[in-house]
């Protein structure tokens, strides 16, 4: 105690002098802010404001409503997700059940079947295989297409392209009523629906597109176009991408075809039924279909998005009418939206007409055809059976192909057939003209007549025939009109999709991987390319599909190649005169021919024998030509006669050979191209002439 009482009175007057310092400090502050406080306020400890109860009540309140509305919202949130969460679950559940019995009514349809068949039995897919469960609306047409009747009736709405389907239960995935009713009907309907030339030929009432068809909304790969160009890029991107899901959309009835046998080997054939089977013996006399491949090769559309292995489907009848390139996807005639991740533009292009026809009237217009396709080959065949006189108003490949066939089937019937153009010869505007009137002759000697230096003033229609009156003032009279003037590449989605169209040649201009825009790529006859040697060009032939389409399919497969082939094309006059032409041919150019006597094996017939195909570029793209070496002397005049049996027609362009025609000289194709390639000067033309063996027996 006494030494806690000495420790007081020592530091006592240390807290009462520090007190007394710090009242001092307080008065002095208030005496500077201009008042004198009449009393320091004591501290107060609390979690509410300082003030009054009135303050602290607003406090509080706001407080509250706070903390209860988080409390409202927390709530609402928790039992919402667990409602949707319970409503999925309840779903599903129903779902299953619905499929369950679905698939169980089918049963007693596919027993009967299969006893009246005497068939291998057809297992439906299980519940397990199935995915993912058809919507309401699915199962609503499920319930429909089991209570019409369980016999094999039900087959009767398929479409041709159903039918053909042989996927097995595996790569099911929705139990809808097309593929249901697939896998109950007979071996025997499957097999006579797969026909080709049955894809036009339905019985009343069925419908190649039928209206509950399921287009997927959304394919890794979509091609626009149904020609040659898509087909080589189809099988591209498969080749590099096996399980890759492939749409090909076009807007002819027909499943992807070559062309060039429609003016050529169908019109040889002795099949009275070609238009039918558009089976055709090629030169050599082997058979083949213009089809590139049957319908059992292709997947239905239905089907592309759940094919675990991939495939090809084609869409036919339908034209794509818009393209949005920032959504990625297109629209249809029919308002059908479909997104694509990479996309090919191959739509061609539509056969030119002259503008005196098309301003002629209805009469007229329904006496010319503009031939392209399928169906026009088809009417072309059935008109020419059934009038007296026929007239082809151009004079290059098409029309002069034309002319030759048809005039040798005149030579069989009574039918007049006369070919008019504006040049002096045929190919007037390709071949020499010492070599275009060579060929005229050829085409008179098979039947027709030909009227040369013509040019359409006007066509009318009287007295049930069609009269052309020409500039000169000639008047010729016909039946029916085939115009052959040319092609205009098909570039409607320019516009949509904002490509640019090139002013001079037309088509879509593109890079030198064949690229218009990102994940967007064109191919075939409606591409405007730079050609590394010969500059920008367009070309509208079938090697040239082939060699492009192909390239841009592996360029949609992450391949980055450049376009530097120099494709190639042909015209045969029949079985006994053919070319074949490579590079700028312009009878324009100057031009340096070498010929020699030609035997028996140097005609297109023997070339196919001999090459195994009358497609000749499917036989020539993969091969490859040493570098020609040619001699340093100059090239001597070449005199012309009336022996043109065979040769090489070089085309020049600043003393660089720019284009190449190889006159009946078949297999020859690869050392052209390389020439072309090199892009040399060559002093003695004759000596590269030799390169191509032509003086060989």
């Amino acid at each position: 105690m006494l030494k806690c009482r000495t420790a007081w009175n020592r530091l006592a007057p240390l807290a009462r002098s520090s007190s007394s310092v710090c009242r001092q400090n307080v008065r002095r502050s208030g005496l500077i802010n201009g008042r004198i406080p009449t009393c320091v306020p004591v501290a107060q400890m609390s979690t509410g404001p300082a003030g009054g109860d009135t303050q602290n009540k607003i406090y509080f309140l706001l407080v509250g409503a706070a903390t209860l509305a988080g409390g409202l919202y927390a709530y609402q949130t928790v039992t919402g997700d667990q409602r949707r969460y319970e409503e999925r679950i309840r779903g599903i559940s129903s779902r299953q059940q619905t499929s369950a019995t679905t698939i169980s009514l089918e049963a007693p349809a596919v027993e009967s079947i299969e006893t009246e068949a005497e068939s291998e039995p057809q297992a439906a897919p299980a519940p397990e295989e199935l995915s993912p469960p058809p919507t309401d609306v699915e199962v609503a047409v499920l319930s429909e297409t089991t209570e019409v009747a369980p016999s094999a009736e039900a087959t009767e709405p398929e479409s041709p392209a159903e039918a053909t389907e042989a996927a097995p239960p595996s790569e099911a995935t929705e139990p809808e009523p097309t593929s249901e009713v697939i896998e109950a009907a007979p071996p025997s309907e499957t097999t006579e629906a797969a026909a080709p030339s049955e894809a036009t030929e339905l019985s009343p009432g069925v419908d190649l597109a039928p209206a509950s068809l399921k287009v997927p909304s959304h394919v890794p790969y979509l091609l626009i176009g149904g020609g040659t160009a898509s087909f080589a890029a189809a099988r591209s991107i498969r080749a590099r991408d096996p399980g890759a899901k492939v749409l090909i959309v076009t807007d002819e009835p027909d499943l992807p075809y070559m062309r060039p046998p429609l003016s050529k080997e169908l019109w040889f054939s002795d099949d009275p039924s070609v238009t039918e089977t558009l089976r055709f013996k090629q030169w050599n006399g082997k058979e083949r279909s213009v089809y590139f491949q049957p319908p059992s090769f292709y997947i239905s559309a239905e089907e592309l998005g759940s094919a675990g292995n991939g495939g090809v489907a084609v869409l036919t009848g339908k034209k794509v009418v818009h393209m949005d390139v920032r959504g990625n996807k297109v629209k249809l005639d029919d308002e059908t939206e479909i997104a694509y991740d990479k996309c090919l533009i191959a739509t061609g292009g539509v056969p030119r007409n002259l503008q005196v026809i098309e301003r002629a009237g209805e009469e007229v217009m329904k006496r010319t055809t503009l031939f392209r396709k399928i169906e026009d080959f088809k009417a072309l065949d059935k008109v020419s059976r059934n009038i007296q006189s026929i007239t082809i108003v151009g004079g290059g490949f098409l029309g002069s192909e034309l002319a030759c066939a048809l005039g040798r089937r005149s030579n069989e019937s009574s039918l007049e057939v006369i070919q008019m153009f504006p040049e002096k010869g045929n190919m007037g505007k390709v071949l020499p003209e010492y070599l275009s009137n060579w060929t005229t002759e050829k085409v008179k000697r098979e039947g027709v007549k030909v009227v040369s230096e013509a040019l359409v003033k006007s066509v009318t229609y009287k007295d049930d025939r069609l009269e052309i009156k020409l500039k000169d003032g000639r008047l010729m009279k016909t039946d029916h009109i085939v115009a052959a003037v040319g092609l205009e590449p098909n570039v409607d989605l320019a516009k949509s999709a904002g490509l640019e169209v090139d002013s001079d040649f037309g088509g879509y201009r593109v890079n030198a991987e064949l690229q218009a825009r990102s994940n967007i790529w064109v191919a075939g006859d409606a591409a405007c390319f730079y050609d590394i040697r010969l500059g920008r060009r367009r070309v509208e032939h079938h090697d040239h599909a082939v060699v492009s389409g192909r390239l841009a399919g592996e360029n949609m497969t992450g391949a980055s190649k450049p376009y530097w082939h120099q494709s190639m094309f042909w015209s045969d006059l029949g079985p006994d005169v053919g070319y074949e032409a490579i590079g700028i041919v312009d009878s324009s150019l100057p031009t340096v021919g070498v010929f020699a006597k030609a035997t028996d094996k140097d005609t297109p017939k023997a070339a196919t024998e001999k090459s195994g195909t009358g497609i000749r570029s499917e036989s020539e793209t993969e091969e490859v030509a040493s570098s020609p070496v040619a001699s340093s002397t100059l090239a001597p005049a070449v005199p012309h006669n009336d022996d043109y049996g065979k040769g090489v027609i070089f085309y020049l362009r600043d003393k660089v050979v720019v284009g190449i025609i190889l006159w009946n000289v078949f297999n020859r194709m690869p050392v052209a191209r390389k020439i072309i390639k090199d892009g040399e000067e060559h002093a003695d033309l004759n000596e590269v002439a030799k390169l191509f063996n032509i003086h060989e027996d």
